[in-house]
């Protein structure tokens, strides 16, 4: 369906795109913008900042739309529903035309001042910049020590020593950005998905702030949605063009363990004179190792589908009511 354009820009393209996830953040709002809109106006470079508000349920929206008003350099976005950070990430992206595209959120956490060290390394000639809190401002059980854990565990997988993946300040080449497909919950992996198309990466030290109103939409549980998400990046990364070489792979360790397993049921049988047919413990092993193996590899069949389904269909994963100062 249409988006309902409530105002439209006729400025040339600008060097800088800034892009602001919103998702229930109608304290911060105010003070974030300004904070934004102070800091890439020192830079002395044509800048747009698009919130994309993912659906906000409460005043978030209008303050956002009172904002544009007054200032024609503001885009705004505004979901049909909540689509995740993900879908926000995604429809900033198609929305923006900055040669460099800078992502952050819109909690007052990151440091607008920052955008400008990660611009110096575009122009050192990276392709991505991500943003690496040193010294975070965050519980220490909740979030600081399974972020440490994913992104130690995420970057002995793909390859990618990142030390925050789960930064949200990053600047990436819109070039290089626009070649990436977003689904699902994978805007944390990004800087994965360029290196995959060859662009240079590094990191800077930013500056992180404890939260001041309001409260966090992640906990520990987002921890297991990044390891099955890794499943999945680290499949469609190696795999995806060889799938026989996971399934035969893992078909033919499940022989040789059917094989080991036998082997041990006989050994019981001839040495303890345990009754081969009656055991109950090696029947659940193999069963529970069965299991636990299709039902990975169901999900990386259906999250497959979902991808084939959307780049076939052209369609976004997220649905636009309403967009103010964007043609």
């Amino acid at each position: 369906m249409a988006a309902v354009k409530t105002k439209r820009s006729t400025s040339a393209n600008p060097y800088l795109s800034v892009i602001l996830p919103v998702f229930n953040e109608e304290e911060s709002l105010t003070l974030q913008y300004k904070a934004v809109s102070d800091a890439v106006k020192k830079l002395k470079k044509t800048y747009e900042i698009i919130f994309v508000d993912d659906g906000s349920s409460d005043s978030s929206y209008d303050i956002l739309k009172e904002i544009a008003s007054s200032d024609k350099n503001v885009r705004l976005v505004r979901f049909r529903r909540n689509f995740g950070q993900t879908a926000a990430m995604a429809a900033g992206i198609d929305y923006s035309k900055g040669e460099v595209i800078v992502f952050m959120d819109s909690d007052l956490q990151n440091e607008p001042e920052d955008i400008g060290k990660l611009l110096e390394k575009i122009d050192e000639g990276y392709d991505v910049v991500s943003g690496w809190r040193a010294n975070r401002q965050d519980k220490l059980i909740s979030r600081k020590i399974p972020s440490k854990i994913a992104n130690w565990l995420i970057a002995r997988v793909t390859g990618v020593p990142l030390h925050d993946l789960g930064c949200s300040l990053k600047a990436y080449r819109g070039e290089v950005l626009r070649q990436v497909n977003l689904y699902g919950e994978m805007h944390r992996f990004i800087p994965v998905h360029a290196s995959w198309i060859g662009a240079r990466i590094t990191e800077v030290p930013v500056g992180h702030h404890a939260r001041q109103f309001g409260k966090s939409k992640y906990g520990i549980k987002r921890t297991f949605k990044v390891l099955l998400d890794l499943i999945t990046v680290k499949f469609m990364g190696s795999y995806s063009t060889k799938p026989i070489y996971i399934f035969g792979g893992t078909g033919i360790f499940l022989l040789l363990l059917g094989f080991l397993s036998g082997a041990a049921v006989v050994a019981m049988k001839i040495l303890l004179h345990h009754n081969m047919i009656r055991n109950p413990l090696l029947l659940m092993t193999v069963m529970l190792i069965i299991l636990g193996v299709l039902f990975i590899q169901m999900g990386i069949i259906a999250e497959i589908m979902i991808r084939i389904y959307h780049e076939s269909q052209k369609l976004p994963p997220y649905r636009v009511r309403e967009t103010v100062n964007i043609e």
